[in-house]
């Protein structure tokens, strides 16, 4: 049994996932036998939240990403699923994910980084856009109001709007039920901002997956990432920041894919420009 957990990002919860575990968890499950990591097994599928948001709302959140890969690899332990662990990651998640496996190489059986970035192979003005300024300083003025900010959010990280409404309606609850505080983003976006990864790629087999029309991270930051390490990636021709939420069916696809490659990894420069399955 593979055991894969999902780490979600910058003031975001389990919940925000939306259908992707589901959809993961019956996809791993279909794969043909012999596929890479697929076994008669169900596979496991864990959301773990990082400290400060939703069933850890009320903890403080670290101010460096080394500590929240502390928290988040007791939670994994503390679990009782068998590892090494293969994990999938956005945003702020990726760069925990990141850390994890280069940190603690045994730990982790593959990674899956989507729409994260990180010093040293991107800069600040292409880690959080430029026309992302006005959105999230908005978003900071109206934190507490709930409709207001989660009606932001999804401008700024979703192009898939034919379900808005009842997104943001679902958002709303969500923050409700478990809302992160105006420090604790904060302190995450701080986390975030100076997290540096190492140079060399992590030991582990890495995909990275990316959006063209990412409103929030410059789709470069995955661009280099993957050039620097000789991993993997494909982009999405029109899905936002959340990719996981606007097309969790192509997510999952690609990942299925990757994985019935085994650890033979796919020509970089067609898989750099990828979007056959749009």
């Amino acid at each position: 049994m593979s055991t894969w957990i999902l780490l979600r990002g910058l003031t975001r919860e389990a919940r925000h996932w939306g259908a992707l575990p589901d959809a993961l968890r019956a996809a791993l499950d279909g794969m043909k036998p012999g596929a890479s990591l697929a076994d008669a097994a169900p596979a496991c599928v864990l959301t773990i939240d990082l400290p400060g948001n939703g069933e850890h709302a009320n903890r403080r959140a670290p101010l460096q990403v080394d500590a929240m890969v502390d928290f988040v690899r007791a939670a994994a332990r503390a679990s009782g699923a068998p590892g090494p662990y293969c994990v999938l990651a956005m945003s702020l998640g990726g760069m925990v994910a990141t850390c994890w496996a280069q940190r603690h190489p045994a730990d982790i059986a593959r990674l899956v980084l989507i729409n994260t970035s990180m010093r040293p192979f991107s800069r600040f003005d292409e880690r959080l856009r430029p026309q992302a300024w006005a959105g999230l300083a908005h978003i900071a003025w109206h934190w507490g109001k709930a409709s207001v900010v989660e009606a932001a959010i999804h401008r700024l990280t979703c192009t898939h709007g034919e379900t808005r409404d009842a997104d943001v309606k679902a958002w709303v609850a969500i923050r409700e039920s478990a809302p992160v505080s105006r420090i604790n983003a904060l302190r995450q976006l701080f986390a975030a901002a100076r997290f540096s990864a190492q140079r060399q790629r992590p030991a582990c087999p890495t995909l990275v997956l990316s959006t063209r029309e990412d409103g929030l991270v410059d789709p470069a930051c995955s661009a280099a990432l993957a050039a620097a390490w000789g991993a993997p990636h494909w982009r999405h021709a029109w899905a936002g920041h959340d990719l996981p939420h606007d097309d969790p069916a192509w997510t999952v696809q690609r990942i299925c894919a990757w994985l019935e490659q085994g650890d033979e990894n796919p020509d970089f420069e067609n898989a750099q420009s990828g979007s056959t399955d749009e």
